[in-house]
């Protein structure tokens, strides 16, 4: 019914006795279903009442690395670009995540990431003076940065990812459309290359309305606190 569109974003779904009546089942397996649409984040719950279809959100594995453009079009949607900054500076404090002096050269770079032309990630990337130079040949708007660089020799080898939340910035906020202040999930992330040297220190600032991250784990750890993501 989702899928078909009978049910949209914001609509009530049917009560699990309403379910079990129309597929002449228990309430078990109905329970089981509707906790798997929640998983897949089709449906939400709250205490009090009914479930309720949500907007899918786009998710994005973090033990894996998969560029912004490719991932976009592997999910049927288009992705866009729109690059607020690209420009050469001091490294300041960004110079601990890149590995160099505080008045070293290095290119920083804004760009703003839309799924279907819908705004949905903000990204500050700062590289190495050497490999960023690169990024003035060619249009970012047009280009997925990961898969040009390293087409010109500078692959990601290793990569470090950070998810946590943060507060939406005056920028974020204009660029994201969204109140100042809002809830959002930002994915730090360094990447090395065949050396194991630093070139790039990013930021992406998704909607969580929008994407979520996910991981694959092997399962628990032998003192059952935490699970291991498989590759780490």
């Amino acid at each position: 019914m989702i899928a078909a569109g009978e049910l949209r974003p914001g609509d009530d779904v049917p009560t699990e006795a309403e379910l079990a009546e129309r597929w002449h089942t228990s309430r078990g397996p109905v329970r089981n279903a509707l906790a798997a649409l929640r998983g897949e984040g089709l449906i939400e719950t709250g205490r009090g009442r009914p479930a309720r279809v949500v907007a899918r959100k786009a998710s994005q594995a973090v033990d894996v690395s998969v560029p912004f453009t490719r991932w976009a079009r592997e999910l049927g949607v288009t992705p866009g670009a729109r690059t607020q900054e690209l420009s050469l500076r001091r490294a300041g404090d960004l110079a601990p995540a890149l590995g160099v002096d505080r008045e070293d050269t290095i290119v920083s770079v804004v760009r703003l990431r839309l799924l279907d032309g819908r705004p949905t990630m903000l990204e500050r990337l700062a590289y190495t003076e050497e490999v960023g130079r690169q990024l003035f040949d060619v249009d970012l708007d047009a280009v997925s940065i990961t898969e040009y660089l390293g087409s010109v020799g500078h692959p990601i080898v290793t990569l470090q990812h950070v998810i946590d939340a943060v507060a939406a910035d005056e920028q974020d906020a204009s660029l994201l459309r969204v109140p100042r202040g809002t809830p959002i999930l930002r994915l730090t992330r360094t990447s090395r290359d065949a050396d194991g040297r630093i070139f790039e220190a990013s930021e992406d600032r998704y909607l969580s309305e929008v994407v979520r991250f996910t991981v694959a784990a092997s399962g628990i750890s032998t003192d059952g606190h935490f699970m291991r993501a498989v590759g780490a």
